[in-house]
């Protein structure tokens, strides 16, 4: 009886180093030398410039559907320091043990890890074996996160391409997290997209728990005043040019508007914080 051919080993690949360099096709090159069966997957390169929160929020918004594989992430506005500023290079395994993750240790990974049950399984791959010499101070992309996953990927064992570090020793960030209070949703704006919607770090329980319900329309208070939204389930349920409130595709509440810009409409922008309420 035939057997199908194993999958190819997976790796998806996220940074912040746009596509207009050679940045993100050399880290693919480095990949294909080292573990040529690799099959990459760019979840995106368009993460704004040092933003590691952002980073670890679309990583591990993503995550729901990535298959097992390594998870190589570089957004790293430490690379090359020294001294008190270093940071580590690591890789680390989820207790889910079939997703890896790979790149700075400056929290941009634990979001994600946390979400598949923790690490239970980390190491420093700074001066791993597999890294490319000599190592460039400041693309260590390519010269240590890229081999290292491509190692892994290929089978290497976390202890090979690595010294071990205790998961405590990780860095975690700080997030700011939508809470119900005083009879009102506090959200804050995560990202805007191309599209000028505004994602929110609110789920739409949080909504159900101030008493919104599809269709309601809400108030949402900002910075520069009050607006109505419509609680919808897709841009055509309003009018051209209104504002609504919906689930996004990563069942995040998100605001937009049909045909036009949320963004440009309240004057929002990332890490702002929004009050939503029946109106």
């Amino acid at each position: 009886m035939a057997h199908e051919p194993a999958a190819p080993p997976v790796i998806t690949f996220l940074s912040d180093y746009g596509m207009l360099d050679e940045f993100v096709g050399v880290c693919h090159a480095v990949i294909a030398r080292r573990c040529p069966a690799a099959r990459v997957i760019d979840l995106t390169h368009s993460i704004p410039r040092h933003d590691a929160e952002l980073g670890a929020t679309v990583l591990a918004g993503a995550l729901p559907y990535l298959p097992a594989g390594v998870h190589l992430a570089v957004v790293d506005p430490g690379v090359g320091a020294e001294g008190a500023q270093a940071r580590r290079a690591v890789a680390l395994r989820a207790a889910e043990e079939r997703h890896v993750f790979v790149g700075p240790d400056n929290g941009l990974l634990m979001v994600a890890a946390e979400r598949l049950g923790g690490v239970s399984e980390a190491v420093d791959v700074g001066a791993s074996q597999e890294r490319l010499e000599p190592v460039s101070r400041t693309f260590h992309g390519r010269d240590i996160f890229a081999p290292v996953a491509a190692a892994i990927a290929a089978g290497a064992a976390l202890a090979e391409v690595g010294e071990p570090l205790a998961a405590s020793e990780l860095r975690r960030l700080e997030l700011p997290r939508a809470e119900v209070r005083d009879g009102a949703l506090a959200a804050h704006v995560v990202r805007s997209d191309t599209f000028g919607n505004l994602i929110l770090d609110a789920r739409a329980e949080q909504l159900a728990a101030v008493g919104a319900r599809p269709g309601d329309a809400l108030r949402v208070d900002h910075s520069g005043g009050s607006e109505t939204a419509r609680y919808a389930a897709a841009f055509a349920d309003v009018a051209p040019g209104e504002l609504l409130i919906y689930e996004d595709p990563a069942r995040m509440i998100a605001l937009a508007v049909n045909r036009g810009s949320a963004a440009d409409l309240l004057g929002a922008g990332r890490g702002d914080e929004l009050t939503v309420r029946p109106a």
